[in-house]
């Protein structure tokens, strides 16, 4: 072992002095009556509070000296709670705000007095109004009287040193925002993170991996018999490997996880070399560590002892040693060289846990049997290590701990005591003690009090001796780690974390963190991370608090260790957690056993960025968050204001990324379109082409009463496994932003050559109503077009990306039979000479079809356009992409002649009939029904009005009744075709062939995880009627294409709209190659 030198000794008092200058001594401030050191200043009334044991004052203005909190009188204390302003710090207040429920289909400018007189009956009920609940900064009143009781219960004397008090506190920083969610069916008890996943052991032996950047489940893999409990991903280049005194290390370890500091770039080959690769290890309750690669996800080793070890809690990695040092239930601390080959064991091992003899459950009673070993089916799904280690039966410490062997973490010289170089095990118990390592080669057990058992022959054999010991005078079990430099915070039951001076072996603080067990601590950028067991995770300020604002106060700049935001994360006890740093966001990952992993952005407001184009992905979601929560119903006027308020955010975010924004209407009270340019960089001008997009902001209704299917709050954007959840974003508001920010992608790499205008139309979910006079009288301002582009469509699959090159028409209208009496009963008045409006109505929509659901209007399949062999031959295409995926969709026929009636030819669809007067035996007066008619290319909308009102009128006619007939257009969309074969499509093609890794070859077929691979995009003709389509194409003469960037489930339109991180993501890339190619 290297001596330090008087230098760094030095160093070291220097350090200890300047942490506690701010604590008082008995010197300074006297004592009381026990002994008991007091600030000069207390007052007569002064007293201690006991906290988990230790103690606080009860003064405020001696708090900077102690770093307590205040506990005033019952009264006081509720009332500060009623009169809190701002968010709680264990879970922020909710208020649902009301849905509505309805359609989107607009009624038309004018209806019949029988469809007002029924209409008016449906609103006559009002909405109850929702009582909104009111949270306390503890819960509620309750918990808070609660809370007050236990702190009034606790105030008795006692001897304690510093201690700092965090039950009651300021927020003074937000509670973090939370990005995402990751649900799954088993518990999770561990996680580790690398540069591009997110690690998750599970209860029922699983590791989940997540990608960092789409939220997407990459793999699941069956790792384990039993529940994992650590998850360790070694990395050499991280933080913890720096040189001490040159750089701060930061570095965890959690309670049954062990997760270490996830690293911001792992590097390394793909050879899994211990000393340049990252290494993922995990053990379980199956006394099994296993190493995996944390990029091919390849299981590398197998590693077990021959001794009964039972559950392995933790797990840490030497990288100078390339040693594995394991920490058991048994008390126990092994370890094994991974190169060593000496320990290499076969697969099929007579000593593996699996198949030894174990004396208690494998012995047999006198004449009987041994019950059956337990197996599962999923245990084969294990992956079949290609190394087997087996650890040497002498290479342990016995009795490490007086109890199990929680947690351990390595770090490189944190102490006077070792080389600055020298990296060292650090260790956590059941029996309340920490202890420090040194990791020598001098016999396989070390210990300065006991006797070394040194073997010659094994000299190089790499040992444990203990250098330190912390926390005899407490047998509170120490669950969680965490080291910054060379402070050490020790994470313990009843909310309790320890600092401690591992140069000093001093205890400097003493922090109340939370109500219940701190299951796991991290070290990051400055700050301290706890989560605990009833569900809560907390911010604290440490020495580097106000190292990123030096132009903080002073007075904020010293409240070190303290806790600066307590938020709820989870329904359930939090287990582990982790961090790391993404494309500029810092994210801190919990997870609980209510299921999920929840991914928080804690992001400072002075933290440097990376990249501009990666701080606009993450601009993207926070704009798409915003515009999401905007309740822009066009078809309910008590939606209104709502919509304004959602063109003025867009013209706004239009402004501040660079474009020229107007806001356009009519005389017409319809909801405004939003239109922007964005001007390329080629000159002059006149050679720039000028590409129209197309999107609409406004949404149909989201239900939230009654019973609601919605799981989350419609209009606030959630994410949860890879997807986002919310109404409007993926009809349509999703990918209008996403092609926004593309535009923004090219402007900052200076690839914008051409004019981008987003025309952004407020009223397409209700027919588009008043779009087309509000275009036509702007045109002039919009200028000339060369291109239109849209995508407000979806994928026929959740796995084949498609081109939408049609789209079918659509006319809407109400047809009303009305008779000159009133209501009737039938029992009184009803006879075969009265003609009642409901059967005329009944007998009239039934003429409109025949025989195989054929329209019976004269001559109205006369102008669909004829079958042609390239589009027949896009149709196979298609059917065999579907079949491939999914054969019981077949027969292959079938499924081709479905697609075409659907696609291709019109139809005739009575959605719903409705009557006046109240329900009974009546005879009503006014019968309505609503019809649509789905239209094809070559079918002209008014042609198509004239015929069916032609021909319903003659029906009518034909019954010889005494009622009247009514028929109102209610909307009506042209239908639309493409040209696939035109420059749009053919970029737009290339475009998702380069995005989506495709190779161009044939049509696509799905992927596995993700869209197709190795073909091209689907051509299809998917998609519901779109008003605008048709007719920009007519305004301005220029093609149009259409590109979906959902897919099949997302459920537009219906409860739990989402769409895939993933989609959101390609689309922008996609856009942006389209724009800076055409």
């Amino acid at each position: 072992m290297t001596q330090p030198s008087q230098d760094r000794r030095a160093t070291g008092e220097a350090k200890k002095q300047e942490l506690q200058k701010d604590a008082a001594t008995p010197a300074q401030h006297g004592c009381d009556k026990d002994n008991n050191y007091l600030p000069a200043d207390a007052p007569r009334n002064f007293i201690w509070r006991l906290h988990g044991g230790r103690r606080s004052a009860s003064q405020p203005q001696l708090a900077a000296h102690m770093m307590v909190a205040l506990v005033p009188s019952r009264a006081e204390l509720i009332n500060g709670f009623r009169e809190v302003a701002g968010p709680s710090p264990y879970g922020p207040d909710q208020e649902e705000e009301p849905g509505d429920v309805g359609n989107g289909v607009g009624d038309g400018d004018r209806s019949c007095k029988g469809c007002r007189k029924i209409q008016n009956g449906e609103q006559r009920s009002p909405a109850s109004p929702q009582n909104r609940g009111r949270l306390s900064l503890l819960g509620d009143e309750d918990a808070a009287r609660h809370i007050i009781d236990r702190e009034m219960r606790s105030a008795s004397p006692q001897k304690i040193s510093t201690l700092s008090s965090l039950e009651v506190t300021s927020q003074l920083h937000p509670p973090p925002e939370r990005v995402h969610e990751l649900k799954h069916d088993s518990s999770v008890l561990a996680l580790a993170v690398s540069d591009e996943y997110i690690f998750a052991g599970t209860h029922n032996g699983e590791i989940l991996i997540w990608s960092l950047g789409t939220f997407q489940l990459v793999q699941t893999i069956q790792a384990h018999k039993r529940s994992v409990l650590c998850l360790f991903l070694s990395n050499p280049s991280s933080p913890s490997q720096h040189p001490r005194r040159t750089a701060p290390r930061e570095q965890s370890s959690s309670s049954s996880t062990n997760n270490s500091s996830a690293a911001d770039d792992v590097n390394g080959d793909h050879s899994h070399d211990a000393l340049s690769g990252p290494l993922l290890f995990s053990s379980a309750g199956d006394a099994i560590i296993s190493v995996w690669c944390p990029k091919t996800f390849t299981r590398l080793y197998e590693i077990y002892s021959t001794h009964d070890v039972g559950d392995i809690f933790s797990v840490a990695y030497s990288a100078q040693h390339d040693t594995v040092y394991i920490g058991a239930q048994n008390t126990t601390i092994q370890w094994i060289n991974l190169r060593d080959p000496e320990r290499r064991a076969p697969h099929d091992s007579a000593q593996h846990p699996d198949r030894r003899y174990h004396r208690f459950f494998d012995s047999k009673a006198v004449g009987g049997t041994s019950t059956p070993r337990r197996s599962e089916n999923r245990w084969s799904m294990i992956p079949k290590a290609q190394t087997v280690l087996e650890v040497d039966h002498a290479a342990l410490y016995p009795f490490a701990h007086y109890g199990y062997v929680y947690c351990m973490l390595m770090a490189k010289g944190p102490t006077v005591l070792v080389d600055s170089e020298e990296e060292v095990l650090i260790s956590g118990g059941g029996d309340g003690t920490i202890k420090m390592w040194k990791l020598g080669k001098h016999g396989r057990v070390h210990d300065s009090g006991a006797h070394p058992q040194q073997e010659e022959d094994d000299d190089d054999e790499p040992a444990i001796h203990e250098i330190m010991c912390l926390g005899t005078d407490d047998a509170e079990s120490v669950m969680s780690l965490a080291i910054d430099g060379s402070f050490l915070y020790s994470g313990k039951l009843d909310g309790i974390i320890e600092l401690w001076d591992l140069d000093t072996k001093q205890k400097l603080r003493v922090i109340k963190a939370h109500r219940g067990d701190i299951m796991t601590l991290q070290m990051r950028w400055g700050y301290l991370w706890s989560a605990a067991a009833t569900g809560s995770a907390a911010k604290h300020s440490t020495v580097h608090y106000g190292d990123d604002n030096p132009s903080s106060s002073s007075e904020i700049v010293s409240q070190k260790y303290q806790c600066l935001s307590r938020w709820k994360a989870h329904d359930g006890k939090i287990m582990a957690s982790a961090v790391t740093t993404y494309h500029g966001d810092q994210l801190y990952i919990t997870g609980a056993n209510d299921d999920a992993v929840g991914v928080w952005r804690v992001n400072n407001k002075a933290a440097a960025t990376e990249e501009v184009a990666e701080v606009s992905e993450d601009m993207m979601f926070t704009s798409l968050r915003e515009f999401v929560s905007f309740k822009t119903v066009s078809s309910r006027p008590e939606f209104g204001e709502d919509c304004r308020k959602g063109a003025s955010f867009l013209c706004t975010l239009f402004k501040r990324l660079g474009g020229q924004v107007e806001m356009l209407s009519t005389d017409q009270h319809h909801n405004p379109v939003v239109c922007a340019k964005f001007c390329g960089k080629l000159e002059p001008a006149e050679k720039r082409k000028r590409i129209l997009f197309y999107g609409h902001y406004d949404v149909v209704p989201a239900d939230t009463k009654k019973a609601s299917k919605w799981l989350t709050d419609p209009f606030q954007l959630k994410g949860t496994n890879g997807y986002l959840y919310g109404r409007g974003v993926s009809d349509n508001k999703g990918p209008i932003i996403a092609a926004l920010y593309a535009v923004t992608d090219l402007m900052q790499s200076k690839q914008f050559d051409s004019d981008v205008i987003f025309l952004i139309e407020g009223e397409e979910e209700s027919g588009s109503r008043g779009f087309q006079d509000t275009v036509r009288q702007n045109k002039e301002l919009i200028g000339d077009v060369d291109y239109i582009l849209l995508a407000n469509s979806y994928w026929l699959d959740d796995e084949t990306p498609c081109l939408t090159y049609g789209l079918r028409g659509v006319l809407h209208a109400t047809v009303c039979v009305d008779s000159r009496h009133p209501d009737l009963h039938s029992g009184v008045d009803g006879s075969y000479m009265m003609a009642e409006p409901l059967s005329d109505l009944t007998t009239l929509l039934s003429t409109l079809k025949g025989p195989k659901n054929k329209i019976m209007i004269p001559g109205f399949y006369d102008s669909v356009l004829p079958l042609t062999p390239a589009e027949e031959a896009r149709y196979d295409a298609v059917t065999s992409t579907l079949m491939r995926r999914n054969p019981e969709n077949g027969p292959a026929g079938a499924l081709k002649a479905s697609l075409m009636a659907r696609w291709r030819e019109p139809n005739l669809t009575i959605h719903r009939y409705k009557v006046s007067g109240p329900d009974g035996s009546l005879v009503s007066s006014h019968a309505s029904a609503n019809i649509s008619l789905r239209l094809v290319p070559g079918q002209e909308v008014d042609e198509v009005i004239a015929s069916l009102t032609s021909f319903l009128e003659e029906q009518f006619a034909l019954l010889e009744s005494g009622n009247t007939l009514s028929v109102r257009i209610d909307n009506k969309a042209e239908p639309w075709l493409g040209d696939p074969d035109n420059d749009i499509f053919r970029t737009l093609e290339e475009a998702i062939i380069r995005v989506w890794g495709l190779d161009g070859a044939a049509p696509a077929t799905g992927g596995e995880g993700g869209a197709a691979r190795g073909r091209k995009p689907l051509y299809i003709r998917e998609g519901g009627s779109i008003p605008a389509i048709r007719f920009l194409e007519k305004e301005f003469g220029a093609p149009a294409a259409h590109l979906p960037c959902g897919q099949a489930t997302d459920s537009a339109h219906l409860d739990n709209e989402r769409l895939r991180v993933l989609n959101l993501l390609k689309s922008r890339e996609i856009f942006g190659e389209v724009f800076r190619r055409l």
